[in-house]
């Protein structure tokens, strides 16, 4: 009773952690956070209602913002692991899912626009056999790399890696690699141009 009796305790601390807000919320949730992580630089921004899940497999730079309601999995197997490099800002409701082996990097001056959702595994369904919730996960990686924008609704599946200085539009779905500066759109992704080839005036995200 006793042993419960605490664990119900720290429980209601992390969610007073986790929703309290203004500055001192996030200056708290810094401090607190940073010595969790694998690695952890400075001028971290971690937004009310972020959720962190196994802090001791994620590697932070320097100068990141998560917005509102963000996740950050990085749980299973002990093969997971998420990286991100500095001056990257995440939107609200963004979730960055490595769990079951995933891997995720990203790389610096990176921009993810609200309700994207980057997924590194994928759930094994080939057998018809064995309901899908009981023939596991396939492991694989995301990487995207430096000067990167990806705008909301963004849906990125496994196995992907979105070069330096692409550009994602709003809604799409990126089942294969991006090219160097190309500029994709569609369900799935298909390259559309190249940035400094392409009308600004026309809607990303």
């Amino acid at each position: 009773i006793v042993c419960k009796f605490f664990s119900e305790i720290r429980s209601w601390l992390f969610h007073f952690i986790i929703w309290m807000p203004g500055f001192f919320g996030k200056q708290l949730r810094y401090l607190i956070y940073r010595n969790r992580f694998a690695c952890c630089g400075k001028n971290i921004a971690i937004s009310v209602g972020c959720y962190i899940r196994d802090f001791k497999n994620i590697f932070l730079g320097g100068n990141i913002g998560f917005g509102l309601n963000s996740q950050i999995y990085a749980t299973g197997t002990g093969n997971e692991r998420i990286e991100i490099g500095n001056n990257t800002y995440f939107n609200s409701n963004v979730m960055i899912n490595a769990d079951l082996g995933g891997k995720i990097k990203i790389g610096d001056n990176v921009m993810v626009g609200p309700n994207v959702v980057l997924r590194a595994c994928n759930h094994i369904f080939s057998n018809r056999d064995i309901p899908i919730i009981m023939q596991g996960h396939q492991e694989g990686s995301i990487v995207i790399e430096d000067d990167v924008w990806i705008g909301a609704n963004v849906v990125v599946l496994p196995n992907v890696v979105i070069s330096k200085g692409a550009v994602v539009a709003a809604g799409s779905v990126v089942t294969k690699n991006v090219d160097e500066y190309a500029i994709v759109a569609g369900v799935p992704a298909k390259q559309i141009g190249k940035r400094g080839e392409y009308a600004e005036k026309t809607a990303i995200a």
